[in-house]
């Protein structure tokens, strides 16, 4: 079976703590990604967009991402650490995959570690890409809202509060919040933030800009409510000879909005061309939801055609409740049943499961099937072998039963959700035999 899998965590011995990383692709080249602020390497994948966003760099490189020592799944320290300690646990993770050269993405904060590293290291460093960043932390605030502002993040910490300048477009919905505020609570302490947003404070590369010796991308959205555009371009100017690309809107997080113009910026920089756009057929990766009525048949002609379209017309209500919820795009009702797709797995598994609980209510026994994979896009519809697969796999199911696939219950780990293994099957038309899981509330 040719399917996403859930890149492994794995650890690289910085001095005396562990590093955790991860790696996507096998390209013959590597990109490091230098997270910001927030990180956590498993959690992320559950950020709509994210892990897309990586596949789609994986097609022609090495993608690394990490988590800095002090944060996500990487040991704590007592103490935030130095730009000097962070450039140690890049050198590690590269000297743990064998890279020898490679190329810096650098995020918000992340940039000016990557403009340190590729000045102090040149030689293993091919490329600088630094999105959303700055030179001097302390240009993002004035000194006498400085102290203020700190209180009142460290205060609101775990709550979510920063998702109104970080991803500002969904800083409406109830879901992403606490979604945020979960990544928030899983980063690091509310004291711990403290202690590094007070060292980030400290923050100036400026003086370094000049040396850079690497060929360097810059890019900024105009619209960014974290990290002022100016900054971003302030950032361009001051390295010598770099391509700065402005973008007219979009949120501060990268994989966030329209991602097509940053990801055929990067492959072009470091590549040398841009993969044209496909015409009228675009795929991306998502989490593919197939639901059905079980014995619909015998059903309708118990209960007579009228009462039968009442029940289903109350189903079609609550699906689409369901699905747009958990912030799924419900593509189209199969007349007893739905076909939906999500860009985060673990929202997939919970609108199956609570679109499970509200036909119950109404008498319905539902079975659905999920799978994550590459979809094609054709208009209002969707095809690829993903849908192919979720449906295989809920012909699998019972009633009140809701399978998934092996590849869904890896990208959910740690996510809380609950699933018990049932038979391996071989789906037809598709290769090898598949591991299923049902979920269960």
């Amino acid at each position: 079976m040719s399917t996403f899998k859930l890149p492994e965590t794995r650890y690289a011995l910085s001095g005396d703590l562990s590093i955790a990383y991860q790696v996507m692709g096998n390209g013959a080249i590597d990109i490091i990604m230098v997270p910001g602020v927030f990180s956590h390497l498993e959690f992320m994948h559950e950020f709509p967009g994210y892990t897309a966003f990586l596949q789609r760099l994986s097609r022609f490189a090495r993608v690394v991402s990490f988590d800095k020592r002090g944060q996500g799944l990487s040991d704590r320290m007592s103490n935030a650490p130095s730009l000097e300690e962070r450039m140690d646990d890049v050198r590690a993770v590269m000297d743990e995959i064998g890279a020898r050269r490679v190329i810096l993405f650098g995020f918000s904060e992340g940039c000016p570690m990557s403009v340190l590293f590729a000045a102090t290291y040149p030689d293993r460093v091919s490329h600088l890409i630094l999105v959303g960043g700055f030179a001097r932390a302390a240009d993002r605030m004035p000194d006498d809202l400085w102290q203020a502002g700190l209180e009142h993040t460290v205060k609101a910490f775990g709550r979510g509060e920063m998702i109104r300048t970080v991803i500002a477009s969904q800083s409406r919905s109830a879901d992403a919040v606490s979604q945020f505020a979960k990544l928030e609570r899983l980063s690091c302490s509310p004291g711990a933030m403290r202690t590094l947003l007070e060292l980030n404070r400290q923050i100036d590369v400026t003086s370094i800009l000049p040396t850079l010796q690497v060929p360097a991308l810059v890019t900024h959205r105009k619209t960014d409510a974290q990290v002022p555009v100016a900054l971003g371009r302030k950032l361009g100017e001051q390295i010598a000879g770099a391509k700065y690309v402005e973008y007219p809107e979009g949120d501060h997080c990268f994989w966030v909005g329209d991602v097509e113009a940053l990801h055929g910026d990067i492959e072009e920089f470091v590549t040398g061309h841009r993969k044209a756009p496909s015409v009228g057929l675009e795929r991306v990766l998502a989490t593919v939801l197939f639901t059905d009525i079980v014995d619909s048949t015998r059903s309708a002609a118990e209960m007579g055609d009228e009462r039968w379209r009442r029940l289903l017309d109350d189903h079609d209500r609550l699906a689409e409740e369901e699905v747009s919820r958990h912030r799924g795009n419900l593509v189209k009702s199969t007349g007893d049943g739905i076909l939906a797709t999500f860009d985060g797995p673990g929202r997939a598994v919970r609108c199956a499961l609570a679109m499970r609980s509200a036909a119950r209510d109404i008498g319905l026994p539902l079975r659905a099937g999920l799978h994550t994979g590459e979809i094609e896009i054709r208009g209002k519809d969707i095809g690829g072998i993903a849908v192919h697969a979720a449906a295989r796999v809920m012909a699998q199911g019972a009633a009140d039963e809701i399978l998934v696939s092996r590849v869904v219950t890896d990208l959910v780990a740690g996510a809380g959700l609950k699933f018990v293994q049932r038979e391996s099957f071989e789906p037809k038309g598709l290769p090898g035999r598949w591991d299923l899981y049902a979920a269960s509330d």
